[in-house]
């Protein structure tokens, strides 16, 4: 097929790339590099079955040919990310959203919306499955991502409903993996590079919320097994073993080696408490559950933020 990615020079999109390429399929990645990095596909330039697109999807997007598919992943992702960019944000997860839609319906292609756990806002409901409607403050600082996903997944429902197009919902939950950006703010590059550097690790709170991570080659093949099943979904794409901040913090420590210490700060306001999704779908339908192990992940991002000067 021919794919495009919009996001594709970001963390997960790239890895994307590279797995619908190995895959075989002819793939366009396309970003404004508010948050990507060219240096993320570099590897694959130059390939005839590969093409890079400097274009911000809030704006009508073009792309000449037929096209099969697109996975739609354009969006700041991490809280100082959006916290720095709320109404690109905004933007992306709405008129970006319309515009790849509307890209979809002209080329008669499939879409897949990369969708995020953060719809579940603070959940009241634990673990997470696909039919809870979510805990969020609209209004918060949190809200500009939270509610642009949500309404991306509207929209991408309205169009499947009035429009009769395949469109698909994945759920993300946190991922984790080489090409993380080490000043992005998420939990993992920011305990690592804090370990690395023998700084203390920054834990907000009392460490007791919990999370439960995913390696990206794993989020990856859950969005691949979902644009090739008949689902629509909306499916939780995440690993559903849970763990403390805190008992991640020290698991860093002990990784890495460090002599780093734990310091904690506030809370951040509306903060999930607890997160773990319930991939009981994505296991029944898709066939799909996480296959790397933590340790395994984790060292091989280690590994990769050891070659990061930023660190």
């Amino acid at each position: 097929m021919k794919i495009l990615v919009t996001g594709g020079a970001g963390f997960i999109g790239s890895h994307l790339c590279e797995r619908l390429l190995s895959d075989g399929h002819a793939v366009i990645a396309m970003d404004n590099l508010i948050t990507g990095s060219t240096d993320n596909i570099a590897h694959l330039a130059g390939r005839d079955d590969f093409s890079f697109i400097h274009h911000d999807v809030t704006n009508y997007i073009f792309v000449q040919g037929e096209l099969d598919f697109i996975f739609h992943l354009a969006s700041p992702a991490s809280p100082a990310d959006y916290l720095a960019f709320p109404i690109q944000t905004l933007k992306v997860g709405s008129l970006g959203t319309h515009k790849a839609l509307g890209l979809a319906r002209e080329k008669s292609a499939g879409f897949l919306l990369a969708s995020t756990s953060e719809v579940y806002g603070d959940p009241l409901i634990h673990p997470q499955p696909e039919d809870y409607w979510g805990n969020v403050n609209p209004v918060g600082p949190r809200g500009v991502y939270d509610e642009a996903k949500r309404f991306a997944e509207a929209l991408a429902f309205a169009y499947r409903r009035y429009h009769s197009m395949d469109t698909k919902i994945a759920r993300i939950f946190n991922t984790y993996g080489p090409r993380m950006r080490a000043e992005d703010g998420r939990v993992v590059p920011a305990f690592i590079c804090q370990a690395l550097a023998d700084e203390d690790l920054t834990v907000f709170g009392n460490g007791q919320q919990t999370r439960s991570f995913c390696f990206v080659s794993d989020t990856v093949d859950g969005l691949v097994r979902l644009m090739e099943s008949d689902i629509s979904g909306p499916v939780n794409i995440g690993n559903p073993d849970e763990m403390t901040i805190r008992e991640f913090a020290d698991f860093i420590i002990d990784l890495t080696g460090s002599g780093s210490s734990i310091t904690h700060r506030d809370l951040p306001e509306d903060d999930p408490k607890v997160r773990r999704p319930d991939i009981s779908l994505a296991s029944g339908r898709l066939g799909w559950r996480p296959a790397v192990p933590l340790l395994e992940g984790l060292s091989k991002t280690v590994d990769y933020f050891r070659g990061k000067l930023s660190c």
